[in-house]
């Protein structure tokens, strides 16, 4: 397998020495990228030396005019670490004036990018929306780490640790088409059960999860569908999209097309209650106090739990206490195959985060607990552990 590694202009340029090693020793073929500003602060001799090849540093070097295309073409997977604000914006907005942004726009395989910077400069707004630029286009993004930054501030924006970014390279490598031929529906977001003409009852699902699991899949070679309760991501690349409001629309959704899957991801958080009655005007304040009896919604994980067969069925719970034993209830209850579980309240995780800290409970008995990563990161582990479940079940 043949990875480029690019290295943008950073204090955490150092730290690509390591992971370099870390790819050679995997096996990998290692040919690195480097620009002018990462130059001025490790030597290229240093990666010529761990990789055994000669490092390209300039659009102009010998035959430089046109290797940007051949390497683009021979390899497997374009890593850069690290991705400084600078590179990240020229990638975004087609910026080509090195030899780095020039093969990013002639690569067209899968890309990683391992951002390391100032923690004003990650969390501008333009940084923001150059990432979700660059995520909508199906990159994998390995957000920074909290820490004590070189210019002495403390907060995210450490690169991410080197053999982390390994695994995930091979990872990526060996995963890349491994659910080709799958079909897999995952339902994502909240759902709101109306009130009245203007008010409903929801909940704080931001849909990231669920999004982020639709995008894993369809990366590693998945036809997606994805039913998505109101929520303000786009679409997933690839990914059909079928949108709706409430919970008997979500249902109704899910009945349509869970029997093309055969491997079912129920992320949303649907309402538990609603008004089986809703009133045609919307309802006046007053000063008196009201009163509104709620009917409980279809249970959407369980109908799907008894009809399933031999699909693989994934649920989520999202608790408050007892954790695992939660999990293990709605294992049973509802006929799941996996259950994720997280803690809600957690800081810097759960549902607007970016990030998320699960526990995986298996209907083998095991548990595997994922620590905190961006929710991208552990939607491929959650598909990791459900390939080798099905085939634990299949045995």
């Amino acid at each position: 397998m043949k990875v480029i590694l690019g290295i943008g202009g950073g204090i955490a340029a150092y730290k690509a020495a390591e992971l370099a090693r870390a790819l050679v020793e995997r096996e990998m073929t290692v040919q690195v990228v480097m620009t002018r500003a990462a130059r001025e602060f490790v030597r290229p001799l240093t990666f010529a030396a761990l990789t055994g090849r000669k490092v390209i540093t300039g659009m102009f070097d010998p035959d430089g005019a046109i290797e940007h295309i051949r390497l683009a073409q021979e390899s497997d997977v374009l890593v850069v670490a690290p991705a400084t604000a600078n590179l990240l914006a020229k990638f975004a907005h087609g910026l080509a004036d090195d030899f780095l942004s020039t093969l990013y726009l002639a690569f067209t395989g899968p890309v990683a990018l391992a951002p390391a910077m100032n923690s004003n400069m990650w969390l501008h707004p333009a940084t923001q929306a150059n990432l979700e630029t660059l995520r909508a286009r199906g990159h994998h993004i390995l957000d920074p780490e909290d820490g004590p930054l070189a210019c002495g501030m403390t907060g995210p924006g450490r690169l991410a640790d080197p053999l982390r970014i390994a695994t995930f390279i091979q990872a990526l490598a060996e995963r890349r088409r491994d659910m080709e031929g799958e079909t897999v529906l995952v339902t994502a977001g909240p759902t709101q059960e109306p009130l009245d003409p203007v008010r409903f009852i929801s909940n704080r699902s931001s849909g990231k999860m669920g999004y982020a699991l639709a995008e894993a899949a369809a990366a590693r070679g998945a036809r997606v569908i994805l039913i998505s309760g109101p929520v303000r991501l786009a679409a997933p690349p690839g990914v059909t999209l079928v949108r709706v409001r409430t919970a008997s629309q979500m249902r109704a959704a899910v009945m349509e097309h869970f029997e093309q899957a055969g491997i079912i991801v129920k992320a949303a958080a649907v309402a538990d209650y609603h008004l089986a009655s809703v009133p045609a005007m919307k309802i006046k304040k007053t000063a008196a106090r009201i009163s509104l009896e709620l009917d409980p919604t279809p249970d959407i994980l369980a109908e799907v739990g008894r009809k399933k067969g031999s699909r693989l069925l994934i649920g989520f719970a999202a608790e408050t206490e007892n954790l695992v034993q939660e999990a293990r209830r709605k294992l049973e209850s509802k006929n799941c195959d996996m259950v994720v579980a997280n803690l809600v309240g957690q800081e810097g995780t759960g549902f607007e985060s970016d990030r998320n800290e699960v526990v995986l409970v298996l209907k083998t008995g095991e548990m595997v607990p994922l620590p905190a990563a961006s929710k991208r990161e552990i939607a491929g582990r959650i598909f990791d552990h459900a390939l080798r479940l099905r085939l634990a079940l299949a045995q």
